[in-house]
């Protein structure tokens, strides 16, 4: 999708165009790298900073995953970011991903950084304030690591509701590798209990690209269909994290697979850009 360096990207539409975000640029000159698209084919990569000022808690250069949500009256912006005291991503919550029901709630889904210290890494849901700046209420666990091809954690949760079915996508393992991988797990209620796939919906082996994971899901102008926006390496085959598409199959009524992913390894065209604007 996008050839350069883009990883855990975020996409948003608004209108017409649809706007991905990313994690922090290599050399640390942007902390939330932005792309825009009319057709999620060809991206422009914009040489603006989403966000230009980081708060006096943060450490410049940290800045990873953001997310970005119409919030009230304007838009919110989650991100991971890197504490100067204490000295720690956050308070141990990362990888921060918006979620609003039909009605207009609004909740947080993240990851608790249990891995950077040996401990269990869960993916949590907790319900936010109307505005989405605060929390209202414990948050709730819905899946840790338990299986083999998960290593010792899951990370980067995406939630949507597919038909009367919540679907949690997520990310699995050692992220700089060939066995980053996406997992996925259904629910019939969205407090769970979420099931999880027999298998990994996407593997290296599978999409024939090295560490397939940081996925974001978005609906296709042309209505409905799902697509996956993987982070695709860094690996033998790709230097940086690139970003690519991949579409997901349907699930059959009443079951808990999801059909394979399929992905292309080679990405769509983009070209970044020195404008100031987005």
């Amino acid at each position: 999708m996008i050839d350069q360096d883009f990883p855990d990207p975020d996409i948003l539409r608004v209108g017409d165009t649809s706007y991905a975000y990313a994690t922090q640029t290599s050399n640390g000159s942007r902390n939330v790298q932005v792309a825009t698209s009319e057709d999620l084919q060809t991206w422009e990569v914009r040489r603006t900073d989403a966000l230009p000022q980081l708060p006096e808690w943060a450490t410049n250069g940290r800045t990873w995953a953001p997310d970005v949500a119409d919030g009230d009256g304007g838009y919110v912006m989650y991100l991971t970011a890197h504490g100067v005291d204490p000295d720690m991503q956050c308070i141990g919550a990362i990888d921060a991903a918006s979620y609003v029901e039909p009605d207009g709630a609004r909740y947080l889904l993240w990851k608790n950084d249990g891995n950077c210290c040996g401990k269990d890494t869960w993916l949590h849901l907790q319900r936010l304030s109307a505005d989405g700046l605060r929390t209202d209420g414990p948050p709730r666990r819905l899946v840790k690591q338990d299986q083999p091809w998960e290593g010792n954690l899951v990370e980067a949760p995406t939630l949507v509701r597919h038909g009367s079915s919540y679907v949690l996508l997520y990310s699995a393992n050692d992220y700089g590798g060939e066995s980053y991988t996406t997992g996925y797990a259904v629910a019939a209620d969205l407090a769970g209990p979420y099931v999880k796939g027999d298998e990994p919906l996407m593997t290296t082996d599978r999409v024939g690209v090295t560490g397939p994971g940081g996925q974001d899901v978005v609906t296709t102008p042309a209505g409905g269909q799902l697509r996956r926006l993987p982070r695709l390496g860094p690996g033998r085959d790709l230097p940086r994290d690139v970003p690519a598409a991949a579409h997901l199959g349907r699930r059959p009524a009443g079951g808990s697979r999801l059909a394979h992913a399929q992905a292309s390894a080679t990405p769509a065209s983009s070209r970044s850009t020195s404008s100031s604007s987005v």
